[in-house]
């Protein structure tokens, strides 16, 4: 049960009852501080300032309206007007009972949406780099999150397979083709890259047959395509590897390159003519947004076609955003694209809207994210000053992995290591990134992302273990457990709270495409447990109802604990 949208929905109603305006929020949320309660409604002082009357008689008003009974065992007034909320335990501990016999953990049904989640987005003939990493894991997470909900989710690999750049590399692959050298020359997409640019920079005859090239792709000649189609096929064969070794949920099915939108361009520039949204402006099609202006404070001119009749990213955006609603059906679609285009999109977005292509009711959201820095705050670099590799650092990853487990584990056989060498190190990269919010930038820091102790994916996979390890311990079956869940005392129903906020975090998350919040939640939840174990024993418990009771609040950490990473595209083992 998502408990905060519970008592919302009930101090509304009972605001509503003593005349407070109908707009108006209940403000509820998770308490602080123990002694103000479990939940705390902070909308009073606001309705009370539109009725002109105190706070606190508002208060009281909305407490002789309030029926919560059997839920909570308290309510009190605080200060001006605060509504303190204390939770009854029994309720607590039916509600933590229902996940437990629940294999979705009891969460609401909701009503799916289709939505389309735009991430990771490569080039054609260029490896993965750090700089694909935040796009890639936290829409990956995104993407999971929302599917577990229950939506209809179409995961947009927006590949960058088209441009005039294409030209050139059809070429120098028949060059290479010719001195059969192809395959050696494409395993190490980078350097194909850069000798193709050298080729077309330093030989005319080449970059005359790049230039020539690039026509005959785009007017659909089937040798460039065929060309072409080898290029995207390789790179994506590479990055397909790269996503399976990052526990991410992307397929070769998934890519919707920019490619796929190219039939459209000229058809939405005629249209943006028709509509009298573009206009000709010094031999390019502009369409000329009040909403934004240049330095001048004129409107500012966002070009759909150049003077040359090439089309840009705007025009390739424009067309994306018809598609997923024409051909997609999407209630909403996210992009996770870094924070610098948000410009960029909003123009497009402001034009397809103008254009009327999507109707009111899709939702268009730049889930933006800032940079991975190096411990010097700048962008993370290799120590001569390149680009990071994703395939090294995941590498590297696993091998710092390596050499801490087995610091800790001697006689762990060589299979479990490397398992688990995997699952720690790669869980370490992507929840140092997740567990960050997404909107800043954040510092890359191999020690303090494989640290034990802290917010960190090796402390969540050890606290996962530790508490699956009891039920291995003392060999129990589940299904002996019939005794009912019954909090006596306050590190257990401390524990229990938290395991039902279960829900409410999950759709915060699921909303506003925010992992960290997750990951701050699972954190909470292991420091929570780790109380909880310290202070009441679980198998030396001499009363057997206590112990039951104890076991399944053990159960039920593990499976949220499990459930939880496993919607950040975090994997967990057995031993650590």
């Amino acid at each position: 049960m998502n408990i905060q949208a519970f008592l919302s929905e009930k101090i509304s109603v009972a605001m509503c009852a003593a005349g407070a305006p109908a707009d108006s929020e209940p403000l509820v949320r998770q308490s602080a501080k123990v002694q103000f309660g479990d939940y705390q409604a902070n909308g009073v002082m606001g309705a009370a300032k539109k009725m002109g009357i105190p706070p606190r008689q508002l208060a009281e008003k909305i407490l002789e309206q309030l029926d919560i009974t059997g839920v909570a065992n308290k309510v009190e007034i605080a200060g001006p007007g605060f509504i303190n909320i204390f939770l009854s335990p029994d309720w607590i501990a039916q509600q933590a009972e229902n996940a437990l016999a629940d294999e979705h953990l009891n969460i609401t049904k909701v009503k799916p949406e289709t939505i389309v989640i735009d991430y990771s987005s490569p080039n054609v003939a260029k490896q993965m780099h750090v700089g694909h990493l935040r796009s890639t894991i936290i829409g990956d997470a995104s993407a999971r999150t929302l599917s577990y909900l229950g939506h209809n989710i179409i995961r947009a690999n927006h590949l960058g397979d088209w441009g005039t750049q294409f030209g050139m590399l059809i070429a120098f692959l028949e060059k290479k083709q010719n001195e059969n050298a192809a395959d050696m020359a494409l395993a190490d997409l980078e350097e194909f890259y850069r000798e193709a640019k050298k080729c077309y920079d330093e030989d005319e005859v080449f970059a005359e047959r790049a230039r020539s090239y690039v026509v005959k792709l785009q007017s659909g000649d089937e040798y460039c395509r065929a060309m072409w189609r080898k290029l995207v096929d390789i790179t994506m064969q590479q990055n397909q590897e790269t996503y399976q070794r990052l526990n991410v949920t992307l397929t070769e099915d998934d890519i919707m390159g920019e490619s796929l939108y190219n039939p459209m361009l000229p058809g939405i520039v005629a249209d943006l003519k028709a509509k009298g949204l573009a206009v000709e402006s010094e031999g390019a099609t502009v369409v000329f947004l009040d909403e934004f202006k240049n330095k001048d404070g004129e409107p500012m001119g966002v070009i759909v076609q150049k003077k040359d009749g090439g089309y840009l990213y705007t025009t390739t955006d424009i067309a994306c955003a018809k598609y997923r609603h024409e051909v997609l059906h999407a209630d909403r679609s996210l992009y996770y694209i870094d924070s610098r285009q948000h410009q960029h999109l909003m123009q497009a977005w402001t034009i397809v809207r103008k254009a009327g292509y999507i109707p009111d009711s899709m939702s268009l959201e730049h889930h933006m994210f800032g940079m991975m820095l190096g411990k010097d705050g700048r962008p993370f670099k290799t120590r001569s000053g390149g680009t990071v590799r994703l395939t090294d650092l995941l590498d590297e990853a696993y091998e710092r992995a390596q050499v801490l487990i087995r610091e800790k584990n001697p006689d762990m056989d060589d299979e479990e290591l490397n398992n688990v060498a995997r699952v720690v190190g790669i869980g370490a990269v992507k929840y140092a990134d997740l567990s960050k919010n997404r909107t800043t930038d954040y510092i890359f820091d191999w020690d303090m992302m494989l640290s034990f102790e802290g917010n960190t994916a090796p402390y969540m996979q050890y606290a996962y273990t530790r508490v699956a390890s009891i039920f291995k311990r003392a060999d129990i079956d589940e299904s002996t457990l019939t005794q009912p869940i019954n909090l006596i005392e306050q590190h257990e129903k401390q524990l229990a709270i938290r395991l039902v906020q279960f829900e409410e975090t999950i759709m915060q998350v699921a909303r506003e495409g925010t992992p960290h919040v997750m990951c701050a939640y699972l954190y909470d939840l292991a420091q929570a447990f780790s109380g909880f174990y310290e202070n009441c024993p679980i198998l030396s418990a001499e009363d057997e109802n206590v112990r039951q009771s104890r076991l399944k609040l053990a159960r039920l950490t593990a499976r949220t604990l499990k459930q939880g990473l496993d919607t950040l595209g975090i994997e967990t083992v057995d031993r650590m």
